[in-house]
């Protein structure tokens, strides 16, 4: 009874070591030391409403964040997003102009971002030979030059005046990009770790050949989430347009390159199958504060591309330095 016990409350050391060692909790760490470096270098860092006011700058594309982390534990990757973005922004300005109501735009506009996304789910699951990365980049060339035969060069703005509530407001003293994004970081989550649907996405993402044969439909899942992605590729075009009150065929440029290093980041494996949800939203918040952080103090955006890749890198080599001391006798 006694040996039992003990083997029992071993296990339980086990699982609290293993729960306080996981990527997440060095997260958490690593965005307290970033915001303690951050308050020493800037006096003003602290300053509430400039902290607050800082999620306005870098929430946007946090909104493709969010199905991106679905899309990589599939296994897969979307380059396109950034595209999308710009290809939806512009399509909802042109219909404005042509007469449409501003809201009726927006639904145009989310329609359009969806089925962006449903052509790269058909694709890559019609054409299996060809690999997401492949696929997408294709679709990110086309919905960009799409969008450029739309405006051309041109910029279009003189939106509604309440338009740019999405942007700047806010609700009860948080703005309301922030509201909005934890509703869906909510809903996400959810999805991903307490739904049938998010257990078959890694279950996709473990071993595609396996969840085929186990009856799962992998090729409609996966169809889902690029259109989801899609939809919310247009959703940050919404929250971008009214910030920028404006928007032209090169906005969004390089977007698809920070949201898959915020997933990476946050501990989703490249190879698919694993990661969290709130890894990827810590990841959002400890990049676009290190960003905000620094630009208090005028260092050069390229030192942020530097440190941004370190941290890539370090996070890449975590889980496999972990995996090794397992094996090691």
């Amino acid at each position: 009874m006694e040996a039992q016990a003990r083997g029992l409350q071993g296990r339980r050391e086990f699982s609290l070591k293993s729960f306080f060692l996981q990527w997440e909790w060095l997260l958490v760490v690593i965005l307290i030391a970033v915001n303690i470096i951050n308050a020493n270098l800037s006096p003003y860092y602290l300053n509430y409403e400039s902290l607050r006011d800082a999620t306005m700058s870098f929430l946007d594309k946090a909104f493709i964040v969010l199905p991106m982390v679905l899309v990589m534990i599939l296994g897969d990757i979307d380059i396109s997003v950034a595209s999308t973005v710009a290809l939806t922004s512009v399509i909802m300005a042109d219909l404005y102009h042509l007469g449409l109501p501003m809201e009726l735009s927006i639904l145009v506009g989310l329609i359009v971002g969806g089925l962006c996304g449903f052509i790269n789910g058909l694709l890559i699951v019609k054409f299996k030979e060809l690999s997401a990365v492949i696929v997408t980049l294709s679709t990110m060339i086309i919905y960009r030059g799409i969008a450029y035969i739309i405006l051309e060069d041109q910029a279009k703005g003189n939106f509604p005046e309440w338009f740019s509530f999405f942007g700047w407001e806010y609700v009860g003293g948080v703005p309301f990009i922030l509201v909005v994004f934890a509703v869906f970081a909510a809903a996400f989550s959810l999805l991903l770790h307490k739904t049938t649907f998010g257990r078959r996405v890694y279950a996709i993402g473990n071993n595609s050949t396996a969840s085929r044969f186990s009856g799962v439909q992998v090729d409609k899942i996966k169809v889902i989430v690029f259109t989801l992605t899609g939809v919310m590729a247009a959703v940050t075009a919404v929250f971008l347009m009214s910030r920028m009150g404006s928007t032209r065929p090169n906005v969004a440029t390089g977007y698809e390159l920070d949201v898959i290093a915020m997933v990476v980041l946050g501990g989703i494996s490249t190879a698919g199958g694993k990661g969290r949800m709130v890894g990827a939203i810590l990841a959002v918040f400890l990049i676009g504060l290190l960003s905000y952080g620094l630009g208090l103090v005028n260092v050069p955006a390229q030192m942020l591309l530097v440190i941004i890749g370190l941290l890539l890198i370090f996070a890449v080599m975590v889980p496999k330095l972990k995996l090794a001391k397992l094996r090691r006798p």
